[in-house]
């Protein structure tokens, strides 16, 4: 049975304004006023990832019996506000527990670990699509203008969820999924990677118009 703890709610709660505040701050150049008018923005196209991601372990773990809870790492909350002054972000303000009670297999913990960015992936395509569909009323209409910013950052920085913690490296989903299957790992940073160089380097709005041949 799904349940989630009011200190669970809590602790998803403060990582989410954490992340939403830190993505903001890299986004906006460190300006107020822009900061002030993306994180609105940021706090829907990212902080849904986020959340929707945590909550992707969990389903996972529960999936298999294990009682699962996300709790919060303060000082990951440090890490990601003082990284976003310095080009990128730490987005680790916290993880899913995942409580066996004895020995948790490999494959079992790649599967649990891989779910998370998998939802990323997952959601920054749906993203991709609602900005493909949104995009030419965008030119006219103030509200799908604001879809289409949302979903253009949605797509960016859930790829970048996705490919930061499919790193493997220290504690983070990337070292559980390679350890359980390396040809699994290498497919799903991949498709991460491109997705996130795509949208540094070609931008979303350049994708959208090659899609639609606009």
């Amino acid at each position: 049975m799904f349940k989630v703890t009011a200190s669970e709610i809590r602790d998803l709660l403060i990582a989410f304004i954490f992340i939403s505040l830190s993505f903001s701050i890299l986004y906006s150049g460190r300006n107020v006023s822009a900061l002030q008018a993306i994180f609105p923005v940021v706090m829907i196209g990212l902080g849904l990832g986020f959340v929707l991601h945590e909550l992707g372990h969990k389903f996972a773990s529960m999936h298999y019996g294990y009682w699962a809870e996300f709790k919060l790492w303060p000082a990951g909350l440090i890490f990601a506000l003082v990284s976003s002054f310095f080009g990128f972000v730490f987005a680790a303000p916290g993880a899913v527990y995942t409580y066996s009670g004895n020995y948790l297999d490999d494959k079992t913990n790649g599967v649990i670990s891989l779910a998370g960015p998998v939802v990323n992936i997952i959601l920054a395509l749906v993203f991709l699509i609602i900005a493909t569909l949104v995009y030419k009323q965008a030119f006219y209409n103030s509200t799908m203008q604001f879809i289409f910013i949302v979903c253009s950052l949605g797509f960016s920085t859930n790829s970048y969820l996705a490919v930061f913690n499919l790193v493997p490296i220290w504690n983070l989903d990337g070292s559980k999924v390679i350890r359980w299957n390396i040809i699994i790992w290498l497919v799903a940073i991949a498709i991460a990677g491109i997705m996130t160089y795509l949208s540094m380097t070609v931008g979303v709005e350049n994708i959208v118009r090659i899609l639609i041949g606009f």
